[in-house]
């Protein structure tokens, strides 16, 4: 098996999830799969132009959704403040996208605008709250669809990890359940850029984090998930979040994936057993399992997301962040990075994150 280094890794997941944005564009939002195959055939395999009247309408097949205009410019704060700085990633976001839309559905880079997003943007513009009184209640990915960034400059800084992605989140989403996920899949995208296996003993890493204190969730187990030691149980509540099920739902997943008695065939109907909308909890577990399923395979994996219908974009852009740690950038379909608008910028940006991350550790 070939070895790949952490940058190679690193700058996998970064353009993995920009690809997975562009590939999903067109047929984003589809929930009527036949309408959905009506208009871009039997298996999309390529970018392609969103047809009038849809969410993307007026952009060409290769360009970036609003998401993505979000992770890039995440990326792109990162990088300059040499890692998260929360107060210059509040004024960028106002300054180069909260200037540019209207709380509309449809306005400013990417065609169309999240919910979370537009209710920040109506504390933010109308009700001049402050940037610690933004977050709604939206139970969405969009904060884990840019805050994929963040994971991956720390990847080998867990704890700054936790922090930093908490701080983000809150920016646009209040919610524990919601927040916790969100650190949960950043702690688990580090981990694959590290070269861990996306395999049933994932969840064991993260739970080891936790009881060392690195992440913020409750540990009040013994080994195994068995009952702790009385005289440690108080000890091991060691987190703020209520509950670490969010960090154990990777292994569980990675299981399912590796069972032969379990089939979802072909894998894009995970969409229909996890859901097909766009709550974190449809999305997150069928992006585990394509991970999971296609770990050295990153065009299956981000296909069958996008072929899968429904909140496809997200669905794509976290497995392609996934898939794409665990091949590498090598690993990417030189078809893909060609296709995709700015894919000179995308590189540079995705290598300089990947040098950032590499030297801290």
């Amino acid at each position: 098996m070939r070895q790949i280094s952490f940058k190679k890794r690193a700058q996998g997941a970064l353009l993995g999830a920009f690809i997975g944005d562009a590939l999903a564009l067109g047929p984003h939002w589809y929930y009527n799969l036949d309408e959905m195959r009506r208009d871009y055939g039997a298996w999309v395999d390529d970018y392609t132009k969103p047809k009038a009247g849809r969410y993307h309408e007026g952009l060409e097949a290769g360009d970036l959704s609003q998401s993505g205009y979000l992770l890039k410019m995440t990326t792109k704060s990162l990088v300059d403040n040499r890692g998260y700085n929360h107060q210059e990633f509040c004024r960028t976001l106002e300054e180069e996208l909260f200037n540019c839309i209207d709380g509309s559905p449809y306005s400013g880079p990417g065609g169309y605008t999240s919910q979370s997003i537009r209710e920040a943007w109506k504390k933010r513009k109308v009700e001049k709250c402050d940037w610690s009184m933004t977050g709604g209640h939206a139970d969405t990915t969009e904060a884990i669809e840019r805050t994929l960034a963040i994971a991956i400059r720390y990847s080998n800084s867990p704890k700054e990890l936790a922090g930093a992605i908490i701080d983000n989140t809150l920016i646009t989403q209040v919610d524990e359940a919601v927040v916790s996920m969100t650190v949960a899949y950043g702690a688990v995208l580090a981990l694959l850029v590290r070269g861990v296996p996306f395999d049933s003993a994932i969840s064991d890493h993260l739970m080891t984090m936790v009881k060392e204190g690195v992440l913020p969730f409750h540990a009040v187990t013994g080994n195994n998930l068995g009952p702790p030691a009385k005289d440690t149980a108080e000890r091991l509540r060691t987190g703020n979040f209520a509950s670490p099920d969010a960090l154990l739902t990777p292994s569980f997943i990675a299981r399912a994936a590796a069972d032969q008695g379990v089939a979802i065939e072909p894998a894009w109907k995970v969409s229909l057993v996890y859901g097909m909308p766009c709550a974190v909890y449809h999305i997150l577990p069928s992006s585990y399992y394509l991970a999971a399923k296609f770990s050295g395979d990153f065009e299956s994996g981000v296909l069958h997301a996008v072929n899968g219908g429904g909140q496809n974009q997200a669905r794509a852009i976290l497995t392609g962040a996934l898939c794409g740690a665990q091949v590498g950038i090598d690993g990417i379909p030189q078809r893909f990075i060609d296709g995709l608008k700015g894919n000179s910028y995308l590189l540079k940006l995705a290598e300089n994150l990947a040098q950032q991350a590499d030297s801290t550790g």
